[in-house]
């Protein structure tokens, strides 16, 4: 158990004595519409090192009042390494974890170490393309990010240091992800401020853009579609985007998904056309992170179709769909699935019932084995919600809710 020194120079920093600082939390937790839960002897477990992980709204509460993650705080995730080379182990992939020489020197990190980090932050990405959010996706992605900030005072020199930060952003988006796709909103957010932190700590400008890209898809979740749209501009004018137009095309669909979502007609399919414009001129054979592995010309489709439904062209929108199913690579199950779903809305919004009705029960066929994300959970809702209120005395769609309502909420 060592002590947080951390967060008592932040306090020593701030002016809060124990007593002010618990005030302090409490009034925050309280305006956030919680009960104030900090006590003296909460803060006093923090500073000793008894509690290194303070609950989600405790953590919030800290993040607003010192104005800086939790991670900067001296707060880390428990169980950092044991948690991630055990979770990789469960999942067959302990071959991308780190060596036992990685987690277990005294000595100094190198670029070695770094490319452990790397192949195992792969690893978790490859498992997300493959089953979507989970919790242990998230608690094995915080673990590697707070194995990469504590092994800063070990870095053998300052660039060491900015790839530890930059990986510790990466690892902290891709838990915060995971939330995402789960619906746990409210955690994401948190997570994704922490991660555009180090991100711009680690001058990692590829990472500053994911996270306005899951931003964005955030925003566009709460309903929030101003700021899904200020989340594109900001992904957009990322340096990455200036010398990478894959990671250009993408910030300009993402924010053409944003102005469809707010019915703005002309900015949508303008951004959508320049996304398309500057796909066809993206190098493919660029070395990228391999969280941006999921953007291509299929995605590039999927998206245009949301753009399309939510503008009122319904036939192109099918269309869209089916030309990105044709061009999604395999491996991509959970967003096959997803692309299947809005191929049903699709032809939901046309009028066709009982096609519609057949293609979103091939979901459930795709994700046979493999729990629903929350994400896909709540966009099936959607479709059963349209399913009854355009073709609410169709006898297709009592079946389909008498054969699939229990199926997909429970799962």
């Amino acid at each position: 158990m060592e002590q947080n020194f951390r967060l008592k120079d932040a306090m020593v920093q701030a002016g809060y004595r124990q007593a002010e600082l618990v005030e302090a939390l409490n009034q925050s937790l309280i305006a956030a519409g919680h009960r104030g839960t900090v006590s003296d002897r909460t803060v006093r477990y923090w500073l000793t090192g008894k509690s290194a992980w303070p609950q989600q709204r405790q953590r919030d509460a800290l993040e607003a009042v010192f104005g800086c993650p939790a991670f900067e705080l001296g707060f880390v995730p428990p169980e950092g390494s044991l948690l991630r080379r055990t979770f990789l182990a469960s999942t067959t992939m302990a071959g991308a974890s780190l060596s036992q020489s990685t987690t277990r020197s005294t000595g100094r990190i190198g670029t070695g170490d770094v490319a452990g980090l790397r192949a195992s932050l792969e690893s978790l990405t490859g498992l997300d393309d493959k089953r979507g959010g989970h919790a242990e996706l998230e608690r094995a992605a915080l673990a590697g990010a707070a194995d990469c900030l504590g092994m800063q005072d070990r870095a053998s020199s300052q660039r060491i240091r900015q790839r530890l930060l930059g990986l510790a952003s990466d690892f902290t988006a891709t838990a915060a992800w995971s939330n995402v796709d789960v619906r746990q909103l409210d955690r994401a957010h948190g997570q994704l401020k922490e991660a555009l932190y180090l991100a711009r700590m680690a001058n990692d400008s590829a990472t500053e853009m994911r996270v306005w890209n899951s931003l964005a898809m955030l925003a566009h979740q709460r309903k929030e579609h101003g700021q899904a749209i200020d989340a594109g501009y900001a992904a957009q004018a990322t340096s990455v985007t200036r010398r990478d137009r894959l990671f250009a095309s993408l910030a300009h669909a993402r924010t053409a998904v944003g102005h469809a979502n707010r019915g703005d007609r002309q900015p949508a399919l303008k951004s959508l056309g320049v996304a398309e414009d500057l796909l066809s001129k993206a190098d493919p054979h660029a070395v990228r992170p391999s969280w941006i592995a999921f953007y291509g010309p299929a995605e590039l489709y999927a998206l245009g179709a949301i753009v399309r439904d939510r503008l009122g062209y319904a036939a192109e929108a099918e269309a869209a769909s089916y030309r990105a199913l044709a061009a999604l690579p395999d491996q991509f199950r959970r967003n096959r699935a997803l692309a299947t779903t809005r191929l049903a809305l699709a032809q939901l919004h046309q009028g066709d019932a009982e096609q519609a009705c057949n293609t979103a029960a091939e979901v459930f066929d795709l994700m046979a084995d493999a729990p629903l994300p929350g994400r896909m959970r709540s966009l099936i809702g959607d479709f059963y919600r349209d399913l009854l209120t355009l073709a609410p005395d169709a006898a297709v769609a009592r079946e389909w809710g008498d054969r699939y309502r229990d199926h997909w909420s429970r799962r």
